[in-house]
């Protein structure tokens, strides 16, 4: 017997099967999918950077 493995959906906590049967994995749907797309792309999820980096790059821009 293979051991099920279940995830918590990002978005809203639902427990997800990882497995084929569960195609927007680890989402526990499209709708949940969209919505964490959404925040990534308002920018309300961001991976931190070095600060000194971005400012780097800000300040060739302004020139």
């Amino acid at each position: 017997m293979t051991a099920v493995t279940t995830v918590a959906c990002p978005t809203c906590g639902t427990p997800v099967e990882w497995g084929e049967q569960s195609p927007s994995r680890p989402f526990c749907s499209e709708r949940c999918k969209l919505i964490d797309l959404g925040a990534w792309a308002a920018e309300e999820h961001a991976i931190p950077g070095e600060p000194d980096l971005d400012t780097l790059f800000t300040d060739e821009f302004n020139h």
